[in-house]
């Protein structure tokens, strides 16, 4: 059941940014350095991901979509690093799918997005693992900042909130069938 998005004034625009646009170059590289601490953050509350990653020390995979390109390597200690643009990936995983709204609606169901897998097949199902039973814990580390009952209140709100949206995602009907000659 394909759906529309609730913009469609926004796809022309998002498809001309998509083929002209070039964030600049220390943009590029600070999100993608705030990517690699939150997913080491993630991967640090899971001692088993640690120890499969570390066996993967050096080995490089690059993710990409549309015009988005990180190449990040396996460290020793388990966790990730950016890797130069230069390095040869040991693995590509590539979005095959281009709107970021059915991106997000994949998301919203539960559903993996479709991904292009090139490269090393070992490397491809520890990864694989990673995306499996790695979870970031939000309301654990909310806890710590506001206390335990607010945060678990908060995630509760969160949980009951993406429900309803998925609820709302599923009972949307289709575009109605065009009228029979």
């Amino acid at each position: 059941m394909a759906t529309q998005s609730p913009f469609p004034f926004l796809d022309p625009l998002l498809e001309r940014l998509g083929k002209g646009f070039q964030p600049p170059a220390w943009m590029v590289e600070e999100v993608q350095r705030r990517l690699v601490l939150l997913l080491n953050h993630v991967l640090m509350q899971e001692p088993e991901a640690q120890a499969r990653l570390a066996r993967q020390s050096g080995r490089v995979v690059e993710a990409r979509w549309r015009i988005f390109v990180v190449r990040l390597a396996a460290t020793p200690a388990g966790l990730l690093d950016l890797a130069p643009m230069t390095a040869q990936p040991d693995l590509t995983l590539t979005l095959t799918e281009e709107s970021p709204w059915e991106l997000a609606q994949a998301a919203l169901r539960g559903d993996k997005p479709p991904v292009r897998i090139a490269g090393d097949v070992q490397f491809a199902a520890e990864i694989n693992w990673l995306v499996e039973h790695v979870r970031w814990d939000l309301e654990e580390d909310m806890s710590r900042l506001v206390g335990d009952a607010p945060a678990h209140a908060m995630g509760e709100a969160a949980r009951r909130m993406i429900q309803a949206l998925r609820q709302f995602i599923g009972s949307t009907p289709a575009a109605p069938p065009p009228p029979a000659p």
